[in-house]
């Protein structure tokens, strides 16, 4: 798609309005049929703006979709999004860097009053929030150049995922009429806006004013950045005084198709399967437990908790989702990774041939074959796992490869 100006179906919309064009933008009004995705401009054009007024957006917020266009780059980062073919340890390594670590503590040392606070009304640790702030902008160094309209724009009218950030276009219009977002915000690509990278809807519905200034600004105010993330963890589940994740060794075999995140049983159960804590036996049952594998029964192991479902949440990636947890143990004071000796994984040429192999035999891969190992490929690669007699990790071999 070439970068595409809007100002025709602007022109258009006009033409056909009355002299009083911005008040009836303004005026509620029902929602009509949205056009399909990627198809012609000025028909979804006019459907968005429907919808916007339906929506309760003003002429502020609207009006600035006249100045908006396609962004081509915006769609070259949905397409390219290099994380989902790393593996856990190659990903961690990189991004729980000392440096990380060491601004994360200087940071939970310079707001130790704002997590503090942050923690008694949410429930949220400080190093959970920290993780997320140091993984997502480098502590508010790197928040992204990228137009926040155009790029929600571009992807609302992209067929790949119009249902997630059309909603999200409409929160920003939303922002701009509050006057909480200046119209030429900038931020990621997928457009996440501020220290924690947060989506419009979000900004708009948890938006927390930390410093006391009587507004929420998620770029320049690291304690209003620290408190909203807090709000938004406590709002999608977080339990407040329970553990997320912790790095366990196994010392035997055990039946490997139990170790699924969804999967949770008590200490005892995972005991009596020969899983220890790093420095002993594990403790006493105190909420159940998942076995979290991200590279098979040879590589890092962990027992997942509740509460890192919240880190899934934040990020559907269970390699971005393991590396947070895992940086938010390391600033809270738990050691690096024990070493490990990992079975060797697939490439990304291999795992589409592999997830083509899975589809062939009644597996769901999912709209296409992309090479990138997610949930689908991990379960479908289980239950393969369990048909050849192989020890069921989920783990995707070469050896799993060459028997399909």
């Amino acid at each position: 798609m070439n970068k595409l100006s809007i100002a025709l179906a602007a022109s258009l919309l006009a033409m056909s309005s009355t002299a009083h064009a911005l008040d009836q933008v303004a005026s509620p009004q029902p929602v009509i049929a949205k056009p399909a995705c990627g198809g012609e401009l000025e028909p979804w054009f006019n459907g968005l703006i429907n919808e916007a007024k339906a929506a309760g957006v003003t002429d502020k917020g609207i009006s600035e979709l006249f100045k908006a266009s396609m962004d081509d780059k915006v769609l070259e980062r949905d397409r390219a999004q290099g994380v989902f073919n790393q593996t856990f340890l190659t990903f961690s390594s990189r991004m729980v860097s000392d440096y990380r670590l060491k601004q994360g503590a200087a940071n939970l040392k310079k707001y130790a009053d704002t997590f503090a606070r942050a923690e008694a009304e949410y429930g949220v640790p400080g190093p959970v929030i920290a993780a997320f702030w140091g993984l997502e902008t480098d502590f508010g160094a790197v928040q992204g150049d990228f137009d926040t309209l155009n790029a929600l724009l571009t992807l609302s009218f992209d067929c790949r995922r119009p249902e997630l950030f059309r909603p999200q276009l409409i929160a920003l219009l939303k922002l701009f009429d509050s006057g909480v977002v200046d119209a030429k915000t900038t931020g990621a690509w997928a457009g996440e806006i501020g220290q924690m990278q947060m989506l419009p809807s979000d900004y708009l519905e948890r938006g927390v004013d930390g410093d006391g200034d009587e507004k929420v600004d998620l770029k320049h105010s690291a304690p209003d950045a620290i408190m909203t993330a807090a709000r938004v963890m406590h709002d999608l589940g977080w339990r407040k005084g329970q553990p997320w994740l912790e790095e366990v060794k196994l010392s035997r075999e055990l039946p490997w198709e139990n170790a699924i995140r969804t999967n949770r049983l008590p200490h005892s159960k995972w005991a009596e399967w020969g899983v220890t804590g790093m420095k002993g036996p594990l403790g006493p049952d105190d909420g159940d437990a998942s076995l979290l594998l991200p590279m098979g029964r040879k590589g890092p192991a962990f027992l997942s908790y509740a509460n890192f479902d919240i880190f899934v949440e934040w990020n559907k990636s269970i390699i971005y989702a393991t590396t947070a947890a895992y940086f938010a143990t390391r600033l809270a004071g738990a050691g690096p990774l024990e070493p490990t000796n990992p079975e060797v994984g697939l490439n990304p040429e291999q795992m589409k041939e592999l997830q083509n192999k899975l589809a062939a035999r009644g597996h769901d891969m999912g709209p296409k074959i992309d090479g990138v190992f997610g949930i689908l490929t991990r379960d479908a690669v289980r239950e393969e796992q369990i048909r050849l007699g192989l020890p069921a990790d989920s783990w995707p071999t070469p050896e799993l490869l060459g028997k399909l």
